[in-house]
């Protein structure tokens, strides 16, 4: 992954301080229903009062734990699943107050990648069929020009025209991923949300799988939201990382700044796991003691306190806003704020 590294720690590699996706303070909250008339009695707080940017051609990594709620704010920007509150907005237009007809046309121009690249395509089409499929719905071409589309888009992800009378099951998992990448670019949009692309494939197929992303990502200048639970998987492909505890992000800063300096003990810990042959990065592991709390019984104070090696007694008791403490690094933690007066 040399090339991918060197690639996002370009420091001419063009940026843009343009916004493309406005997020603030996006909730998702399911509710707990409990006896014969299903009574509503507590909610789970999947994702929890989010708020960040993606800029024009910006690579943001989403990192955290299984159950955090990554994919659940992925599905949840993109209205895949309808939100509890918040604002998304995508270029100065709000997603979520589009009507069915509107969003629909919105779809065009935000994609997702899911991380099963098995059970995301449908066994009864062909490839092929899969990638039209999305161009005409869309009415981006007709005719020959439908298939030609497909052709090219097919060789775009290093996979030949013959793929696209294929089904499904006669493909590998990193062609599937493939081909899911495909369906993803073949309306031509400016935000594609990367859901654990690579967690479900071999680590030599994850290595060319985020290599193809980056080239994409470079090659047609688009925005790129990579969520995954390894931070050494973000560290190659993102220009920017937030990280998420519990519905929540407590860190978010440039890629080089995170992996260098990371402040939140959380990250620290995250950090100390990723297996380095580099004796400058090697550090000694900081092993979390205790399971993530339930997202449906968060515990008072900051969420991490129950499992924090540097608790304070504040940490209890209030919790933690997400607030700049150095230039573009945020955290969200006590021993970087002032303490709550009593």
């Amino acid at each position: 992954m040399t090339e991918t590294t060197q690639t996002r720690n370009d420091p001419s590699r063009p940026t843009s301080d343009e916004v493309l996706l406005r997020v603030r303070d996006v909730r998702k909250y399911f509710p707990i229903r409990r006896g014969f008339f299903s009574r509503v009695v507590g909610h789970v707080k999947a994702v929890d009062h989010v708020s960040f940017d993606v800029h024009k051609g910006e690579v943001l990594g989403l990192v955290g734990e299984s159950g955090c709620g990554k994919t659940t704010l992925a599905r949840t920007i993109l209205r895949l699943i309808e939100p509890t509150g918040g604002q998304v907005n995508l270029d100065g237009v709000s997603v979520f107050d589009l009507g069915a007809a509107d969003m629909r046309k919105m779809r065009k121009r935000m994609q997702i990648i899911f991380q099963d690249p098995y059970g995301s395509l449908n066994p009864r089409l062909t490839a092929g069929s899969m990638i039209a499929e999305a161009i005409q719905i869309h009415k981006l071409a007709r005719g020959d020009a439908v298939r030609q589309r497909v052709v090219e888009l097919l060789d775009r992800v290093g996979l030949p025209a013959a793929a696209m009378s294929r089904y499904p099951h006669e493909f590998s998992g990193g062609q599937r991923q493939r081909i899911g990448i495909a369906r993803a670019l073949a309306v031509g949009p400016e935000l594609i949300i990367a859901d654990e692309p690579v967690s479900a494939l071999d680590v030599s197929i994850q290595a060319q799988i985020l290599n193809l992303l980056a080239d994409l990502q470079r090659d047609l200048e688009m925005s790129l939201v990579f969520i995954a639970h390894d931070l050494g998987v973000v560290e190659h492909i993102s220009d920017r990382v937030a990280v998420m505890y519990l519905g929540k992000i407590v860190e978010m800063t440039a890629s080089s700044m995170l992996y260098e300096h990371a402040k939140h003990p959380y990250t620290k810990a995250l950090m100390s796991a990723i297996p380095s042959l580099d004796p400058k990065r090697r550090s000694e592991r900081i092993v979390l003691k205790g399971d993530v709390p339930s997202p449906a019984d968060v515990p008072p104070g900051c969420p991490f306190h129950t499992r924090c090696p540097e608790v304070m007694d504040v940490c209890r008791t209030h919790v933690p806003v997400l607030k700049e403490v150095s230039a573009g690094h945020q955290v969200s933690c006590w021993l970087y704020d002032e303490k709550p007066s009593r």
